[in-house]
Order: structure tokens, then C-alpha cells, then sequence
């Protein structure tokens, strides 16, 4: 007889923990799953929406934010297993739109004031998060090149809407219009680079980036819902965004009927996928496989082992501590954790956080693996208390 994978009362624990941030209207519902081997804990608490009398599932639909980042990775490896990409190639023929790149001699220069890129871009910076722009963690406008990148429409200074961004091209080409702010591989800049990769996966494959994950990931995996478009009929499992105000109460940041998921313009391999708790177990149950979930196999050992170890330098994580603070790098498109400074906080933990609300990550030294979903935005560098508290009554719960 096998012993037991959690301890019951501690199981018990969470689930009080985490229906109190219900009970108490932090947020309107929660999904979270905690499973090691085939033991699997799931609390359901809460609505899809404040006032709604529609109770959170498993089966429930969320706009997954920067988790998508993870499956961006996934699909782009699929393409260097292939020899179709290869990690230390330059972009510039997939992506011609990224060539010849100028770099900002400081963020605080105008946008004239550059000097020339001393390399190219390669497949490399992009996984790492490291081709040299990215999101500007400062107040608005403090920066010209903020206000251009606003101007331009084309994400990064707020949560992803994908309805309201231009079409793949159109995008790269107006990216390709902006220098740089920094050398590629310098240093980690977040989120940018995984939307060029999913372009770079859509030149690379021929295919659309929703196809193509669709047709190597999500079908053979058994992830039926998960996609970039609200497909007809499922309105009634999709879980209302809301944006928390500073004085308290909330504003709907995305509802069903008008959702900017039903027609998105872009498929942003950044941040642009729905998808459900079940679905998104799946997903990390094969990462803790090392690319295999049952019969089927996504990647190879090699590749999940190279994806997830740390591949920045000191000088990479500089002015990244908002994100990574002192416990955490950066892999090939995932966060690895580097150092034990919380009860959930160890060397070799993967995963990430969705800035929808939602958090994910792969142990395998415990061989756990734990998902959280809610729908409440998240508006400060410090994780939302609901995250520390699953992954603190999570470990606190391992037999």
C-alpha cells in the first residue's frame, strides 16, 4: 500500500484558507488543484463573476495571462527538436521585421538617440527573455519610449486585451519601427520576447501559433479547452475579469458578453490563451514528466531538462528583482527557482504567474504539481496574498 501523498487535516487547511479569501470578497472564485502522482486535491469556491450565481468548476474557463508564456515555450522547443529553429541562430530570417536593430543609448533617450545593436537577435534571447525590450516597470510616460510604445498599440504597458492589437504582422512591423532598450542578451526584460516568439513559431511552422499548439500540444494531451478565441457555446463557463481599485471595490475588466476574446487580433504568445484548471494540469503534469504524460510524449527529457534550468547570468537579473526577487531566474521560457527562502520557495521549482489572477508551478523534487485560478487582476510586484497563502497550506499539506 502506497502511503499517502497529503496529509488530510492539512488538506483540510487549505481548503478553509482558500475559501476565505471568497468568504471575505477578495475575489468573487477560486479554483485550485494540488496533486502528487495520482493523488489530486481540488478546491472549488466562489462564482464566475460577483453576484452571480454560477459556481466555479474545474471545467471553468480564465483568460490565463502569462501563462501562456509556458506553452509558447513548449511550442517553439517542439521546433528546435526539430532542427527548424535552432537556439543560437539569428531571427532576422524568420523575422526580417527585428533585423538591423538600433539600441536607446540610456531608457531615458529619446528615441533618435541610439547606437547599433551589437549582434542580432537570436532564438536564444527570446526564450531567455533577453532580445532587449520588454515591459518598463516605472509610471507611465516616465520614459519616451513608454509613450511609444503606447502610441503604437502594440502591449506591454498593461494586461494583455487581444482584441485590440493589431494583426501579427502589422504588430512586428511596428515593432520593428522602435529601437531596442537594451543590447540583445544583456539583460531579462519581461514579456515582449515571448510574443516574438510566438511569432517566430507561426513564420517557423507555417502554421498559425493557436493551430499549431492545437495540433502538437493541445489535442494530444486531452486539452480540449484551451485556445485563444471563446468558442461559440462556452460563454457560460467563462469567469469575469475584474480590476481591484485603490480605494477598494472592483472594476470588470473583461466580461463575457463583450469579451475581447471572441475575436482576437492577434494570437499572443505572451498572453493571449484561455483555458481551465483541468487543462492546464494536464500541461504540467507532462513538464513533470519530462515531456511525457502517459503514452504521449510532447518533448524530450533533454529538452524539458534544458527548458527549466537556469540560463541567466547575474548581470542578466539586474533591475529584474521586482519579478524574480532573490529566490528565482529565468530557464527557457519558465521561472526556476534558485534558492529556499519561504516554505514554497526551493532550487528547481518551475512555473509562473498569470497577472489575470492565476499561478502554476511544477516541483519535482516533491513531484507536486499545483495550479491556482481566480479572476482578480494583479496590480502590485508583491503576490497577491491568495497565492502565498495555496502555496504555503500546499507544501504545509505534503505527507
Amino acid at each position: 500500500m502506497n502511503p499517502p501523498a497529503f496529509a488530510p487535516h492539512r488538506l483540510h487547511n487549505l481548503n478553509r484558507v482558500l475559501s476565505s479569501h471568497v468568504d471575505e470578497g477578495r475575489i468573487p472564485g477560486l479554483v485550485a488543484m494540488v496533486s502528487r502522482g495520482d493523488d489530486l486535491h481540488v478546491v472549488e469556491s466562489g462564482s464566475l463573476a460577483f453576484g452571480s450565481g454560477s459556481p466555479m468548476r474545474r471545467d471553468s474557463l480564465f483568460r490565463i495571462a502569462s501563462l501562456t508564456k509556458l506553452v509558447t515555450a513548449v511550442a517553439a522547443m517542439q521546433l528546435v527538436e526539430a532542427c527548424r529553429l535552432r537556439l543560437d541562430d539569428p531571427i532576422d530570417e524568420w523575422l526580417p521585421e527585428l533585423g538591423s536593430r538600433r539600441v536607446l543609448r540610456s531608457l531615458e533617450s529619446a528615441l533618435e538617440e541610439t547606437e547599433p545593436a551589437r549582434r542580432a537577435i537570436t532564438v536564444r534571447d527570446l526564450f531567455t527573455s533577453c532580445m532587449g525590450f520588454g515591459s518598463v516597470m516605472a509610471p507611465p510616460d516616465t520614459y519616451p519610449i513608454q509613450r511609444a510604445v503606447h502610441d503604437l498599440q502594440i502591449g506591454g504597458d498593461g494586461p494583455p486585451l487581444p482584441s485590440r492589437l493589431p494583426a501579427m504582422d502589422e504588430w512586428l512591423r511596428r515593432l520593428g519601427s522602435l529601437p531596442l532598450m537594451a543590447q540583445p542578451g544583456e539583460r531579462w526584460m519581461y514579456h515582449t520576447s515571448s510574443d516574438v516568439l510566438g511569432a517566430l513559431v507561426t513564420r517557423a511552422s507555417g502554421l498559425t501559433l493557436g493551430r499549431f499548439m492545437r495540433d502538437r500540444i493541445f489535442e494530444p494531451l486531452g486539452m480540449h479547452d484551451t485556445g485563444f478565441e471563446l468558442p461559440s457555446g462556452s460563454e457560460d463557463r467563462l469567469a469575469t475579469a475584474y480590476l481591484p481599485r485603490a480605494e477598494g471595490g472592483f472594476d470588470t475588466f473583461d466580461d463575457v458578453p463583450g469579451s475581447a476574446w471572441r475575436r482576437p487580433a492577434m494570437e499572443l504568445g505572451g498572453g493571449g490563451l484561455l483555458s481551465t484548471p483541468d487543462d492546464f494540469h494536464r500541461f504540467l503534469r507532462m513538464m513533470l514528466g519530462k515531456g511525457r504524460l502517459g503514452p504521449v510524449e510532447i518533448l524530450s527529457r533533454s529538452a524539458v531538462e534544458l527548458m527549466t534550468a537556469d540560463h541567466l547570468r547575474p548581470a542578466q537579473r539586474l533591475g529584474a528583482e521586482l519579478f524574480m526577487g532573490e529566490h528565482s531566474s529565468w530557464g527557457l521560457g519558465f521561472s526556476v527557482g534558485i534558492r529556499r527562502m519561504d516554505l514554497f520557495q526551493r532550487p528547481g521549482r518551475f512555473g509562473w504567474d498569470g497577472g489575470l489572477g492565476l499561478s502554476a508551478y511544477v516541483d519535482p523534487v516533491e513531484q507536486l504539481v499545483g495550479v491556482l485560478f481566480t479572476q482578480r487582476l494583479v496590480t502590485s510586484p508583491e503576490p497577491p496574498k491568495v497565492y502565498t497563502d495555496f502555496w504555503t497550506q500546499a507544501y504545509c499539506a505534503l505527507a
